[in-house]
């Protein structure tokens, strides 16, 4: 049974390959190929848009007399999908790209545009200094700071980079640590200075060091819409001198001829229990006595009230 795929063929020992004829071929005979269109391009005929990348089964020959630097030039034939008019396009060796030739034209490319533009201008700079030695030593000193800079960046791309690369996660949790308790000692000193704001503005200090406390203007508080702090019974007393109200009652109280120790024993009665055949009693000798007994003058002021008090809580 013979092989099906028959890899292997006979060759009779007589066989000798230069005596089999060459098949005879025309020079520009097209093959069928496969191909994508290199381009984005619009028929003539329809006015239909093939589009970059479709594929499309064409026609290839040689351009005969056309050639770049030895490089064969090769011409292509499609059809539009719409109309199935015939297109046609050839290789560009020089720019690397296509020429679109017959049957559509080429969209425009705004990337196609720029790079001719630089093409351009580097063939003019060219041909400037070939006939200018100083303007192609000027370009070439320019071109020389302009690698420095260039390189000097790269350079410290590279030190941060190396930078970045030594920073473990500790180093990252402590200095967000320092952040945030940076952000809290603000907040807390804040708060401290509007605490030590509100305490001057109720409370006022006056030239002989004694603390006055500011009465708020129902009037303004209701204009300005502000809150107004409760008011304690002795918030009218503005300013009192403690000293001078002691030594004045201290004076008053020696001036009784009753012996004291420290101005306050005059206010003290203190009642002798009564003999067995007395019939006055104790009672009424203290009540006498405390009507013998001056009293002090009052002060004028409020606090001195709270120390000139009589006997009556004896009797009580």
């Amino acid at each position: 049974m013979s092989e099906r795929k028959v890899l292997n063929k006979y060759f009779p020992p007589d066989f000798d390959p230069a005596k089999i004829p060459r098949r005879k071929m025309a020079l520009d005979a097209q093959h069928k190929v496969r191909l994508m269109a290199p381009f984005s391009m619009r028929c003539d005929t329809c006015g239909d848009y093939v589009y970059k990348g479709k594929k499309f089964n064409a026609r290839k020959e040689r351009v005969e007399g056309e050639n770049y630097l030895g490089i064969q030039i090769f011409r292509f034939y499609i059809r539009c999908p719409k109309c199935a008019a015939e297109i046609t396009f050839k290789t560009d060796p020089q720019n690397s790209d296509y020429t679109c030739e017959h049957g559509a034209q080429r969209n425009f490319e705004p990337w196609r545009e720029e790079t001719d533009v630089n093409e351009l201008k580097k063939a003019e700079k060219e041909k400037e200094e070939e006939n200018n030695p100083m303007k192609a030593l000027e370009n070439r000193t320019v071109a020389s700071k302009v690698e420095m800079d260039i390189l000097d960046a790269l350079d410290e791309i590279r030190t941060r980079n190396a930078a970045t690369e030594r920073v473990d996660v500790e180093d990252v949790l402590g200095r967000l640590q320092d952040r945030q308790r940076k952000q809290v000692e603000r907040i807390l000193q804040k708060q401290d200075e509007e605490d030590e704001a509100i305490a001057r503005a109720i409370f006022q200090t006056s030239d002989d060091g004694l603390a006055v406390r500011r009465l708020v203007d129902d009037e303004g508080a209701g204009a300005t819409g502000g809150f107004v702090p409760p008011v304690d019974a002795l918030d009218g007393i503005v300013k009192v001198d403690v000293k001078a109200s002691v030594a004045e009652w201290g004076n008053a109280a020696s001036s009784s001829g009753k012996k004291r120790t420290g101005g306050v024993e005059g206010l003290i009665v203190v009642s002798k229990k009564a003999k067995a055949g007395s019939s006055v009693k104790p009672e009424a000798e203290g009540k006498g006595k405390e009507k013998a007994a001056p009293k002090p003058p009052q002060a004028a002021v409020g606090i001195s009230l709270l120390a000139a008090y009589g006997s009556d809580s004896d009797e009580e």
